[in-house]
């Protein structure tokens, strides 16, 4: 499994090299060993508290400057850096490293780089294992992302497959119990969630999962929520399930 990249460059970085900004998101780079670092701008104050190895090519910058490196006006809080992307991680390695008790994340064509980036925070808030996506059908790593996992991009590992359907065939065999996501589920999740591994599988908002993906579920469910409203946020439907999935997994 490869990840493909892109070639073309843009003043705001490219897929090869993107560019993350915000504290929070260029410190977890910085202190993830897995992580080159190749460039940094940093406005003076920012140089005070952010940590950069010496042989990150640092440019002291203005905010002015800085804002002109992101996309858009984001709120780069007076540092960026460009970086490699993370290696590329293999399901199986995931797999064979999971504990008796663990809980894996599966999104179905979940593509906006927000909701992925605020999934990733709540994986790693509840102690999810990891995520698991179809490179075709999932955001690449990047500045809007990173924000948003507000450092759990360096923590979390992030799976990549060809083909999300063999990829559920291949958690069954490491004994995961596999429960898709769905508003039409007759079963809620805290009745179909039991045994200790389990794959949460999300899908996309609107379309939800496709076809194939449900028929690789174990068990379908729907969260408890009230008529008020139809669903919930792909971001905050994660966090509900992966609360739910730890707190029944105690």
């Amino acid at each position: 499994m490869t990840r493909r990249k892109k070639s073309h460059q843009s003043s705001h970085g490219s897929a090869n090299r993107p560019r993350f900004w915000g504290r929070h998101a260029v410190a977890a780079a910085l202190d993830n060993p897995d992580r080159r670092v190749l460039k940094a701008w940093a406005t003076q104050e920012a140089t005070t508290f952010m940590n950069f190895p010496p042989e990150v090519i640092l440019t002291r910058a203005e905010v002015t400057d800085l804002a002109r490196l992101v996309p858009n006006d984001a709120p780069h809080q007076g540092v960026v850096i460009e970086v490699e992307p993370l290696e590329d991680l293999w399901l199986g390695d995931l797999l064979s490293e999971a504990d008796e008790k663990a809980t894996l994340l599966v999104l179905d064509q979940v593509t906006d780089p927000h909701n992925v980036g605020a999934i990733l925070r709540s994986a790693a808030a509840f102690g999810a294992i990891g995520i698991v996506t179809q490179d075709r059908h999932s955001p690449p790593e990047g500045g809007a992302l990173a924000k948003a996992a507000s450092g759990a991009l360096e923590r979390v590992p992030w799976v990549r497959v060809v083909n999300l359907a063999r990829a559920l065939d291949e958690m069954e065999e490491a004994g995961f119990w596999r429960i898709g996501l769905a508003g039409d589920a007759k079963s809620t999740l805290g009745e179909a969630l039991g045994p200790k591994r389990v794959a949460l599988v999300l899908g996309a908002e609107g379309p939800g999962m496709r076809q194939n993906v449900r028929d690789h579920c174990d068990a379908l469910a729907k969260l408890p929520i009230t008529d008020a409203v139809e669903s919930l946020n792909v971001s905050n439907a994660a966090a509900i399930a992966l609360y739910a999935a730890a707190e029944a997994g105690k």
